[in-house]
């Protein structure tokens, strides 16, 4: 998407964005998001161990992200494995959790991912 001179957004894609950010706002899905960008493909119940959630219950959560082409699968036999489609959503969840930082500074605090040692 490219930007106009001025950096407006056009309005489909405004709307797309708080529909992602949406889908982006629950802490599982952030958890499994942010498992798989490290891991890079799992099976369900790998994902389910790694974010401390009952299978049927990540499955939900991947049947959206896959429906929001978050993720994709691939077939390993009998077993579905799931990775991300792409960097992304680890980017959108990393400047949340910066955002999150300055949220919870006290004041005069600089934020953990100002410091040399972020």
């Amino acid at each position: 998407m490219r930007m106009h001179a001025d950096n407006e957004v056009p309005a489909e894609f405004i709307d797309l964005a708080a529909e992602v950010l949406a889908l982006l706002s629950d802490p599982t899905r952030i958890r499994l998001v942010l498992v798989l960008d490290r891991a890079r493909e799992l099976s369900v119940g790998e994902l389910a161990a790694a974010v401390g959630k009952a299978p049927s219950a990540v499955s939900q959560h991947l049947a959206r992200l896959r429906m929001a082409r978050m993720v994709t699968t691939r077939q390993d036999g009998t077993r579905v494995l799931y990775k991300l489609a792409d960097e992304h959503a680890p980017r959108v969840i990393l400047e949340a959790v910066r955002q999150a930082e300055h949220s919870v500074a006290t004041s005069g605090q600089v934020p953990l991912h100002h410091t040399d040692d972020a």
